[in-house]
């Protein structure tokens, strides 16, 4: 079976590069089209091919308004390429501009969408649109069953909506953390809920609090507010950095707002083997609660978030069984199982 993967924006690297070689050992013959990724470097092709035919120009450039006017200008150019690609299946990560594509995609293979955030926040109003494109492929792909019940009520088929778990992002770390240390790990957006987080770690005396990752928003009045209690760790970081980080974490939190169905920076967290705090949103609280990794509490309470990261971190036994719960994770979210997941989902439609 021949398998191209797409993901134009190069959106999720590490999420279609472990699938595609995960595909690849499996026996699947798998091309990844995809664009340069601009914050840092990704892993090599593992046993598949890889070739960057979106956005050669503006995924080089710096700035916002420029880029995106050019972005705009190559998109055709890559789906018309892309459109001579014939597999035996389509899988889309992303669309890459989906106001275009609603006129560009037209698939001549069957093809699946994996709806990472289910329906995207930013074109999350034009419902016509995603109704035309969702109605282009024959599987669409989420990760929790509140994924699989928003698409039905959107109005996909039942039928055409397949549940496979995210894979944790597995890494072995040198465990050195204090027992005390609460971990941001991801980029920083609005969605983050990076303020519930410090706000969560001063209602708990003695716990530090960890930000890791690439600010997108103003964080100047927030560090004020955290004070000594926390410590920023900024830009995009190398590999070196992130298990480092990882190594010192007690445990991950995770206080997302209502925008999206899973977490990479979770599944990075629980594939060191740290337990997470998240709010019940998404995906998240399915994979905390499914395997026992942490706790679950309700969306914007961080006085709950709080309380569960002093019963962690105050009780032996509870962070015990915490820990592990993301070792459960780690042994059973695996991208072999994905990619058998997906394997079985391909042979119906091709």
């Amino acid at each position: 079976m021949r398998v191209v993967i797409a993901d134009p924006p190069a959106y999720t690297p590490p999420y279609d590069r472990s699938l595609a070689a995960a595909l690849a050992r499996a026996g699947v013959d798998v091309e990844l089209v995809t664009s340069r990724f601009r914050f840092g470097a990704v892993a090599e092709p593992d046993g598949y091919e890889a070739h960057e035919w979106f956005y050669p120009l503006s995924s080089r450039m710096s700035g916002t308004r420029l880029r995106l006017a050019v972005k705009a200008l190559e998109h055709p150019l890559g789906m018309a390429r892309f459109a001579l690609a014939t597999p035996d299946v389509i899988h889309v990560q992303w669309l890459g501009a989906p106001e275009l594509d609603r006129w560009l995609f037209r698939p001549r293979s069957p093809a699946v969408l994996t709806a990472h955030d289910v329906i995207p926040r930013r074109t999350l109003a034009k419902t016509s649109m995603w109704r035309a494109l969702l109605a282009r492929f024959a599987r669409v792909v989420v990760h929790s069953e509140r994924g699989h019940a928003k698409l039905v009520e959107f109005g996909v088929p039942g039928e055409n909506v397949r549940v496979i778990p995210h894979p944790v992002f597995r890494s072995e770390v040198d465990r050195r953390d204090d027992g005390q240390t609460a971990l941001c790990l991801g980029l920083i957006r609005p969605y983050k809920g990076t303020e519930d987080a410090v706000e969560a770690v001063l209602g708990a005396d003695g716990v530090r609090l960890l930000v890791v990752g690439d600010p997108r928003v103003p964080l100047d009045g927030l560090m004020v507010t955290a004070g000594e209690r926390a410590e920023w760790r900024l830009g995009y970081l190398p590999d070196a950095e992130l298990r480092r980080a990882l190594s010192e974490a007690t445990v991950g939190l995770f206080p997302y707002r209502e925008e999206i169905d899973v977490s990479g920076a979770l599944l990075q967290v629980l594939g060191a083997g740290v337990p997470a705090i998240v709010y019940d949103i998404g995906g998240l609280g399915e994979i905390v609660r499914r395997f026992g990794a942490g706790a679950v509490v309700p969306a914007g309470d961080t006085e709950a978030m709080s309380a569960e990261l002093r019963r962690l971190l105050e009780d032996a036994d509870a962070l015990a069984g915490a820990r592990r719960g993301a070792e459960r994770a780690r042994e059973e979210l695996t991208w072999d199982a994905s990619a058998a997941a997906h394997l079985d989902l391909y042979r119906e439609i091709e």
